[in-house]
């Protein structure tokens, strides 16, 4: 018997037959190595909570210390996982693209340290187990790099790729 919610993590287009928009997912889809569309969903559903939480603090009207500690929280929470620069504001969130919580998935992060040669051959290191952060093995390639993280990202020291020697080692690195 499976416990948890049954809804998905994301939500689907209103109208699932327009050229442009699959056009311009299928160019992310590339880019980003994502297997399939409902990633690409995933995230932008999670850059849309985004924006509706900041327009949500950026709408309430009395502006009590309790919602200026949720301002802090939510901005210190999107700065440590590098989606915010340190001087950004909430107005900042509303202009957020989703390139930018894209460039923070592990998958991503580890193609552009030099890990693999191609976003897709990074996928395969982090699904197969040779990456880790911070020590640990991480198997998902949409796990979300904190700022703190970034430079914790290697090969595990008992994968064969951790020779660098492996053939399929990325040049240089």
């Amino acid at each position: 018997m499976a416990t948890g919610n049954n809804t998905k993590g994301y939500e689907t287009p209103n109208h699932p037959f327009q050229g442009e928009r699959i056009a311009e997912e299928h160019g992310l889809v590339d880019t980003y190595g994502l297997k399939n569309k409902e990633e690409l969903w995933r995230v932008q559903s999670q850059l849309r909570s985004f924006r509706r939480e900041a327009r949500d603090l950026l709408g309430s009207v009395q502006m009590d210390e309790g919602a200026e500690d949720e301002d802090e929280e939510f901005l210190a929470r999107l700065k440590r996982i590098g989606v915010l620069d340190d001087g950004d504001e909430l107005d900042d969130v509303l202009s957020l693209e989703i390139n930018d919580l894209l460039e923070r998935r592990l998958q991503t992060v580890a193609y552009r340290k030099g890990l693999a040669n191609t976003t897709q051959q990074a996928r395969q290191f982090i699904v197969h187990g040779h990456v880790t952060v911070n020590g640990a093995r991480v198997t998902r390639p949409s796990y979300t790099v904190t700022v703190n993280e970034e430079d914790a990202i290697e090969f595990d020291e008992n994968s064969e790729l951790a020779d660098e020697l492996h053939p399929e080692r990325a040049e240089g690195q």
